[in-house]
């Protein structure tokens, strides 16, 4: 019984994570819509687009705790992986577009200040997907928590290109810091689709 209780607190956990992380994308895109008009930033429409995968993750994660089973697993992690590549071609395309175009954002107070509160939000979150989905030995739930992570990861360093372009009028600092998030966007991508690949049917 103290087993069967102990499961049912990590789910009603990992829902509550999923939730806030759901919530809190939800209100960033609005904050995001208004920094990226206002500062005519492609890195924060971006951000924006980030935040639209989280937010679809984050459905099929708390789609996937509502039930079990190894196929609607499946069904999920194919999904998120699926997330992980479209984020991935979006930023490799609109960093390049923008590198090529020469294109300079102005200046964005509210972006700085939303990315910089959403990078320590996303990586308090991430961890803790990351410890309640392996107590319950969840690999959805731990891999959306990557999700979370990178989406902390790409705050991190649309952040740094916001700070570098205020301060120093180096305007191609965020697209160029995009990247990374295209290589670690691009690997969880692949490792999701090669372990579902790897598993037996």
């Amino acid at each position: 019984m103290g087993q069967v209780d102990a499961s049912a607190h990590l789910l009603r956990r990992g829902r509550v994570l999923e939730a806030v992380t759901l919530s809190w994308n939800v209100v960033g895109i609005v904050v995001l819509a208004i920094a990226a008009i206002g500062a005519r930033s492609v890195a924060l429409a971006g951000f924006g687009l980030d935040s639209l995968i989280e937010i679809g993750a984050s459905t099929v994660v708390l789609w996937e705790l509502s039930g079990t089973g190894e196929e609607r697993q499946r069904r999920a992690l194919r999904l998120i992986g699926g997330a992980f590549a479209a984020l991935a071609l979006y930023l490799a395309v609109q960093s390049s577009l923008v590198l090529a175009d020469g294109y300079h954002p102005r200046h964005s107070l509210l972006g700085i200040a939303w990315t910089a509160v959403t990078a320590m939000a996303m990586f308090l979150l991430a961890g803790g997907k990351a410890r309640t989905g392996r107590a319950l030995e969840n690999p959805v739930l731990q891999t959306e928590g990557r999700v979370t992570a990178i989406d902390g990861v790409l705050a991190v360093a649309v952040l740094v290109g916001l700070v570098l372009n205020s301060a120093l009028g180096w305007w191609w600092a965020d697209p160029a810091a995009a990247y990374v998030l295209v290589y670690y966007a691009s690997r969880e991508s692949f490792e999701i689709f090669r372990r579902h690949e790897a598993e037996p049917a």
